[in-house]
């Protein structure tokens, strides 16, 4: 049942970029009331950020945008890496099962564009030049203080706000959330949007690397016509604020390239911009009843150009989570997830992109190791696997979190909770065409698959009865692999395959229909029980006391990893690797993007 009080909306985004609105699509589609504002004057008309990469573009197809982000992008097909001037080698993309399984550039604007067109169709269209300038939580709704343009206030009254409101969020500010790390030294940032007089030839979806002593290069097509040149470089002069000019940017271009007569002209609209960085991630993402999200949340220095990708993927975590519990689906604890699986994905995307050994800064001697180590294994295919793997976010998950429950005991080389749900061919009951896997979920509820051989019909009807007795919707599908590929894939049979709303697994066990109870009994409510908790009222200590009172948990959790013995059965909550492709023993790991 959903709860409403005396506000005026169910929620208030705050902040109309990418993130922003992806999350009010999100919850729209949900069928809760969103206003978003933003404190700017209106649309957004600098490029900025320019790539989403395969895991966001199955999130925003998700919610109904993927194909319309698609036909206005580049599908990035590969690249050539070049070290001081001259040819290393070459990388190409598009090895894993996806709908979406090439990165697509597109400028910010456009992004922000269609996504705020797709919003509208939801009859929520955004109010710009309204800064919040004050906020309370009541406990059962929040009480934001808007200025208008004019300088009017107005006190708006809504179940929850989320933030997505930027680096320097006035939300984060107003709640006394730390933004926690330092900036990056001897770092910064250029990029342009220019059209070179190079000999390349110009690819859509095509891209290039230059690399050279302390300078990275890289040069990707643009669907508006011309390059994104995006370059990392040291820092000589901390003290220079100025966006660069076109010839400094030739020159940069230029000597890493090894082209001294290279040329080049502006595009429009006019893009030039310098940046340092700082890497930071607030130190929660959830204060009562307002939530973090996007550069609010956490910020790094774009090496890799996740930043966007990252808080996109936090939109479609989160809004799913929140509509559960606002309409009293679901215990506050639930809500309470996103913060530690999306601080994660976030520590997670920091260490790696220090890692990127094509963006790092080097001198002159590791450099040229860096040269001839890229030579030696860039055409292997395993390189070629483990590296488009981790750029692609599909290894990304949350094994260690609390909503990832696997069998103890349990080995294969099957997805493990936590896990997202592989984009396999599968075929279904009574259809001999095979469909893609993805196409089977569903944003707005859980999906159950049966994987194996046909379910028994009494053991069907125990999991039918059992879903019916809880407030989360869950639809049962059986599915089976459509070749030996998907097969090895989806991992041994006769198993239970839980997948959240977002596309991750949540559960992993043997096809009985007392893990589907027990789980969903963690975060979720028995229909008839009418005296339970508002999600108000429900804490994450409450759900273990819950819990204890149904007999299901014999211990209390921990605060990393928890094992749960139902009757007689262990159950391994929040343990596991981090990446499925690369470790599949289930080593212990840090937590990754």
């Amino acid at each position: 049942m959903e709860q409403r009080g005396q506000y005026d909306t169910d929620v208030i985004v705050v902040g109309a970029g990418p993130v922003g609105l992806t999350v009010a699509i999100a919850l729209r589609r949900l069928g809760l009331r969103i206003r978003v504002v933003d404190r700017a004057s209106g649309a957004n008309r600098e490029p900025r950020a320019d790539v989403i990469f395969p895991r966001a573009g199955e999130a925003l197809d998700a919610l109904g945008v993927g194909e319309t982000i698609r036909r206005h992008s580049f599908e990035m097909m590969g690249a050539e890496f070049f070290g001081d001037g001259r040819r290393m080698g070459s990388f190409r993309s598009g090895r894993f099962a996806s709908r979406y399984p090439r990165a697509m550039t597109i400028e910010q604007h456009d992004i922000e564009r269609l996504l705020g067109t797709e919003l509208a169709e939801h009859d929520v269209h955004v109010q710009w030049h309204i800064e919040v300038s004050g906020l309370r939580d009541r406990g059962s709704h929040v009480e934001l203080t808007l200025t208008q343009p004019d300088g009017r206030t107005e006190v708006a009254t809504t179940a929850w706000v989320v933030a997505c409101d930027g680096k320097h969020s006035t939300v984060r500010g107003l709640l006394g959330v730390e933004f926690e790390g330092r900036r990056r030294d001897d770092l910064q940032i250029l990029q342009g949007n220019v059209v070179p007089s190079w000999p390349l030839p110009y690819q859509p979806g095509h891209g290039y690397f230059f690399l050279a002593p302390y300078r990275t290069v890289l040069a990707f097509p643009i669907p508006d016509g011309g390059y994104r040149v995006f370059i990392v470089r040291d820092d000589p002069d901390p003290d220079h604020m100025d966006p660069p000019t076109l010839e400094e940017l030739r020159e940069l271009v230029a000597g890493a390239a090894g082209l001294p007569d290279l040329q080049l002209s502006l595009t429009e609209p006019v893009w030039l911009n310098r940046v340092r960085v700082a890497d930071r991630v607030a130190t929660r993402l959830r204060q009562g009843r307002v939530l973090l999200a996007g550069d609010a949340a956490h910020a790094w220095a774009p090496i890799g150009g996740h930043g966007m990708n990252v808080g996109m993927l936090g939109a479609h975590n989160l809004a799913w989570k929140l509509a559960a519990v606002h309409r009293g689906q679901a215990a506050d604890a639930l809500l309470d997830s996103y913060d530690a699986e999306q601080r994660a994905f976030a520590f997670g995307v920091m260490r790696d992109m220090r890692l990127n050994i094509t963006e790092v800064l080097l001198p002159r001697t590791l450099h040229r190791l860096r040269c001839a180590f890229l030579r030696a294994t860039m055409s292997a295919e395993s390189v070629q696997r483990r590296t488009e793997w981790m750029m692609s976010d599909f290894g990304r998950n949350h094994r260690r979190g609390d909503l990832s429950w696997h069998r103890a005991g349990r080995r294969g080389r099957g997805p493990r909770a936590g896990d997202r749900i592989p984009d396999i061919p599968v075929v279904t009951p009574g259809h001999d065409q095979a469909v893609n896997l993805h196409h089977l979920l569903g944003y707005d509820r859980w999906t159950l698959l049966l994987a194996g051989p046909p379910t028994a019909p009494a053991t069907l009807q125990k999991l039918r009865d059992t879903i019916a007795d809880t407030t989360v919707r869950v639809e049962i599908v059986p599915i089976a692999p459509a070749d030996a590929s998907a097969a090895r894939q989806l991992g041994q049979g006769s198993e239970i395959l839980l997948v959240r709303p977002d596309g991750y697994i949540g559960l992993v066990a043997p096809l009985e229909p007392i893990y589907v109870r027990d789980y969903l009994a963690t975060f979720g409510f028995p229909c008839t029980d009418l005296a339970r908790p508002s999600p108000q009222q429900t804490t994450p200590r409450a759900v273990p006391a819950l819990l204890r009172r149904k007999r299901l948990l014999k211990r209390p959790a921990t605060a990393r990893s928890l094992s749960r013995h139902v009757v007689g059965r262990p159950m391994v909550v929040g343990a596991g690797s981090i990446d499925q492709e690369v470790d599949r023993r289930g080593r212990g790991s840090t937590p990754t993007r």
